[in-house]
């Protein structure tokens, strides 16, 4: 199991992240964070929208509140998209 989670203090030093980001991130409930024995991981399969959020804010200087309007936004497409999709097979079946 512990392969599949990141130490959160290694993944800040490794991409120059302040810990406290990392720590707004989760307080939105952008990622979730684990605690084992007083350390703080994050779950591998978060890691991409993790580096996502960190590109949008050190790169774009979006704040954590503007980062979790986007990814509602985000997800807001994904399903509208999907829900296009079923309709379009709804039509294709009558058709």
């Amino acid at each position: 199991m512990t392969s599949e989670l990141i130490i959160i203090q290694e993944y800040c030093i490794q991409n120059q992240v302040e810990p406290d980001f990392i720590v707004q991130l989760e307080s939105e409930g952008l990622i979730q964070i684990s605690i084992i024995e007083n350390e703080r991981y994050i779950h591998i399969s978060q890691l991409k929208h993790l580096d996502q959020y960190v590109r949008w804010h050190y790169d774009l200087s979006i704040n954590v509140a503007g980062i979790d309007v986007i990814q509602n936004l985000l997800d807001k497409i994904d399903e509208m998209q999907e829900e296009i999709h079923r309709l379009k097979e709804q039509i294709r079946l009558i058709d």
